[in-house]
């Protein structure tokens, strides 16, 4: 069964930086896809960046230029590094996996960005 265990979130000021890490287990492919999806209150749950199969990367606009995904395949992590953080990153964030039609989530981990 494949797990997902996110770690690193917290409390930061505005122009922080966090970074977020995804240590997946119960799969012997280190090749499939993963992400990090985030979760605000009140809204749908959206894709921040993601790693494709092929090692290719793409981000929400939101992210782009601020925030930097990182995969480890000898370990099979996913990191997601976050900087210049803004209010409105403040959201659950969620670690995926896609795996054929399947798609596996951690438990989420709470970023607040708050002066």
């Amino acid at each position: 069964q494949v797990q997902l265990v996110e770690s690193g979130g917290g409390l930061v000021q505005p122009g922080g930086s966090l970074r977020l890490s995804c240590a997946a287990s119960g799969t012997t492919n280190n090749m499939y896809p993963m992400g990090w999806y985030r979760q605000a209150p009140g809204k749908q749950r959206e894709l921040v960046a993601r790693v494709a199969s092929d090692g290719t990367t793409n981000y929400a606009d939101s992210a782009k230029g601020r925030f930097t995904v990182v995969r480890d395949n000898a370990k099979n992590t996913l990191d997601l590094q976050m900087n210049s953080l803004k209010p409105e990153d403040t959201a659950v964030y969620y670690c995926n996996l896609e795996r054929g039609f399947n798609r596996y989530w951690g438990q989420g981990t709470q970023v607040t960005v708050s002066s």
